[in-house]
């Protein structure tokens, strides 16, 4: 199989970026959890700048390694104040509710 410069077989460019939109949710299911380190941070800001301080982030239920991982970069981050699993109506133990600290 031939492949172009881009890793495709058929022509079709990879964007080196993809726009996503700020809200107040941020569904994990199209990332690999190798992005999620770089991925929270710079969401978490932009939700900062625009004034949502709250954010319910989907890592799925699956066998929990996405959710543990996404807890322990949480408990890092200085601009998180609390988080806890969502609530039997917001995703249960799929998702987590942030809780941002306000931009200075």
């Amino acid at each position: 199989m031939d492949c172009d410069t881009n890793g495709t077989d058929d022509g079709q460019e990879i964007p080196d970026e993809v726009e996503i939109p700020i809200t107040n949710e941020l569904d994990l299911h199209t990332f690999r959890p190798s992005e999620i380190g770089e991925l929270l941070p710079a969401y978490f800001d932009e939700c900062r700048a625009r004034g949502i301080l709250t954010v319910r982030v989907i890592h799925g239920k699956g066998t929990g390694t996405l959710r543990e991982g996404v807890h322990r970069l949480l408990e890092k981050l200085p601009e998180v104040r609390e988080f806890h699993l969502a609530g039997g109506g917001s995703g249960g133990w799929g998702a987590t509710w942030v809780y941002l600290k306000e931009e200075c």
